[in-house]
């Protein structure tokens, strides 16, 4: 049977199928039509500007580091080129594998897979990270031949810190090191980090860290076209970075390389300041450490040894270690006693060489006394007894009013980082440190620099030059002048006077010439025995540790760190003063012993421009029996006095 087809059905269905497939098809364009209109019109500027960050990157260049010069022009910190081999983590793939294979090609140490280690820890995962630093010309070479085979390692040419005079001045001049994830959250939170894009290292210590922000510059930028595998194409523009402002220190590096050798294995602190100015001469710290071994990042077993060494190498003594200063106290407790009416210059006392008090008896230096004494003889023979009574009649509180002025137990602005206040005793301290009253009893030894006294070398020195200055305050600083690289203008750093002093001249006067008397007569004579210059001085002789009740100090039979500090302080010219020096030698023993000639050979050298000649210490004068064989003063009960702060 035939069917017949309705073809005018089929005709229809065709229509319809066709209409519907061309009304796809429309639709389809139209809305390719409408994307492409909304995205060449309406989000052309978004995606140019994306398009042209993936064709354009920023480089950031890091700006040169400022130098360090001494006073006469020395260069003390410097940079130097050098290429480093710097491994991606991201792109290196196995890490060990990398090392194993770049060892083939140049010599990876020990100590270069430990401080590569080390740094990893600290760095982010975009970081490049130091394999090894400062290659010879074959190494690069190397190197370079075989980059093909090494995804993620790069030869990197950068600006190496070096120090030329290695350990000497190091605790002024200071280091640099990688800039640590602390490092990197304090500049964020001083909205700094951006300026150190590019940058690797940052100040740690001394004036590389105090003075950062003066010696790191300003960060350039190149824009650079770049591949879609991220080789740079061509250079675009370049804003150059602005290096980093020199620094001119106070610090004659003659001297301090004088006062460096003076010291030899011995450990202590000394200061030097010009008095008319704060400018710091000199700034030792005995032992030191060569700033070298901290800019490539320190190995664990240095870092070890430096940390464990009993000479606390790394310490910065005048800045942070803190010592009673026996003797050298006396003169301005002497001025104490005249300003505020305690004593006149013409007063005396009968020193039967101890102060009683009650029943306790505070012995002098001196077992048989010094006989008669006015405040000029107290000076010059250093009665012990004198100012034992000086301290009783005057009460701590008045002693501390008058001393913090003065910069004993406060900070004294020096530009370094971390200076130490010490203590500055009293009755409120007591309460605050002990929950204890003051006593009576523990009045007298403030007197002669004992008890709780604690200060350091550099507020030593910091008073002394304000003695020599008339009572004029400059503030101490090791950096005298900030220069810039380009114009080489220079700016003072500390152009005025902080404050004065209120002082009778006709008392100041007095302290001061006795002062020269200690140095012609009294316990300074033997240092300062035929100079070409007239100076003042004082010594002083601090405990290590105390001694039993009726017992005689005898060095000879004490164990060496257990011997007394041997400390000096002193001025010269007297009458127009040039130079202020603080000294302690640790464990020194009697203060003209060990700290005296030193200052005596300073001096000579910076006023005489006499280098001191080679005397072996053995040949020095040998002193009195009373001076290696003292009585320390006796205390009151144990049960009265609390234990004193612990003394570095």
């Amino acid at each position: 049977m035939v069917e017949v087809r309705d073809t005018e059905r089929d005709l229809y269905r065709l229509r319809l199928r066709l209409a519907i497939a061309m009304g796809l098809v429309l639709t389809c364009f139209g809305l390719l039509v409408g994307r492409f209109v909304y995205l060449q019109l309406y989000r052309y500027a978004d995606f140019h500007a994306q398009a042209e960050d993936n064709r354009i990157a920023l480089v950031p260049a890091p700006p040169a580091r400022g130098l360090i010069f001494d006073r006469n022009g020395v260069l003390l910190a410097e940079n130097v080129s050098a290429y480093t081999l710097e491994i991606s983590p991201r792109l290196a793939g196995r890490l060990d594998d990398t090392i194993a294979a770049l060892s083939g090609v140049v010599e990876i140490t020990a100590r270069d897979r430990q401080r590569f280690r080390r740094l990893l820890e600290d760095s982010r995962s975009s970081d490049s990270v130091p394999l090894k630093v400062r290659l010879g010309d074959e190494e690069v070479a190397r190197l370079a031949a075989n980059r093909f085979r090494f995804p993620g390692v790069e030869i990197s040419a950068r600006l190496f810190r070096n120090y030329p005079l290695g350990e000497t001045a190091a605790h002024v001049i200071g280091h640099i090191g990688r800039i640590s994830p602390d490092d990197k959250r304090r500049l964020e939170e001083q909205e700094l980090l951006s300026n150190y894009a590019g940058s690797t290292h940052i100040g740690k210590v001394g004036v590389e860290a105090s003075y950062e922000s003066t010696l790191h510059g300003r960060v350039g930028f190149e824009e650079v076209e770049v591949s879609a595998g991220g080789r740079i194409v061509r250079r675009l523009s370049r804003r150059p970075p602005v290096p980093g402002s020199n620094l001119v220190l106070s610090i004659d590096i003659r001297l301090q390389k004088l006062a460096e050798e003076l010291y030899g294995e011995r450990r202590g602190a000394l200061v030097a300041i010009e008095p008319k100015t704060g400018d710091v001469l000199a700034f030792v710290s005995r032992p030191s450490f060569d700033p070298n071994l901290f800019v490539d990042g320190i190995d664990s077993q240095t870092w070890q040894a430096l940390n464990e060494d009993p000479d606390k190498p790394l310490m910065n003594r005048p800045l942070r270690g803190t010592y009673p200063p026996g003797s050298t106290y006396k003169p301005f407790m002497a001025l104490a006693a005249l300003m505020s009416g305690t004593r006149t210059p013409q007063d005396t006392i009968s020193d039967p060489g101890y102060f009683q008090l009650g029943n306790h008896r505070f012995r002098d230096s001196k077992p048989s006394g010094h006989g008669t004494v006015d405040l000029r003889k107290s000076i010059v023979v250093s009665s012990d007894t004198y100012y034992y009574k000086v301290a009783y009649d005057m009460g701590v509180d008045r002693i501390h009013d008058f001393m913090k002025p003065r910069g004993f137990g406060q900070l004294t602005g020096i530009d370094l980082e971390h200076e130490n206040t010490g203590v500055l005793p009293s009755s409120q301290w007591k309460l605050k440190r002990f929950k204890q009253k003051w006593f009576p009893g523990e009045t007298p030894s403030i007197g002669i620099g004992q008890g709780y006294n604690s200060f350091t070398i550099l507020q030593l020195a910091h008073a002394t030059a304000t003695l020599a200055n008339d009572g004029i305050v400059m503030r101490p600083h090791v950096v005298q002048a900030i220069e810039d690289p380009l114009t080489h203008k220079r700016q003072r750093t500390v152009p005025s006077e902080s404050y004065r002093i209120d002082l009778r001249r006709d008392y100041l006067e007095l302290v001061k010439s006795a002062l020269v008397d200690v140095n012609r007569f009294g316990t300074g004579r033997i240092a300062f025995a035929n100079t070409g210059y007239v100076a003042a001085g004082k010594t002083g002789t601090a405990q290590v540790i105390g001694i039993k009740q009726g017992e005689r100090y005898d060095a000879r039979r004490i164990a060496e760190r257990h011997r007394d500090h041997s400390l000096f302080m002193a001025f010269a010219p007297a009458d127009d003063p040039k130079i202020a020096v603080a000294i302690v030698v640790e464990n020194g023993g009697f203060g003209a012993q060990a700290a005296a000639p030193i200052a005596r050979k300073l001096f000579d050298f910076h006023l005489l421009g006499k280098l001191p000649s080679e005397v072996p210490e053995n040949l020095l004068p040998r002193l009195l029996d009373e001076a290696e064989l003292r009585d320390v003063p006796e205390s009151v009960e144990p049960e009265q006095v609390a234990e004193p702060e612990p003394r570095p």
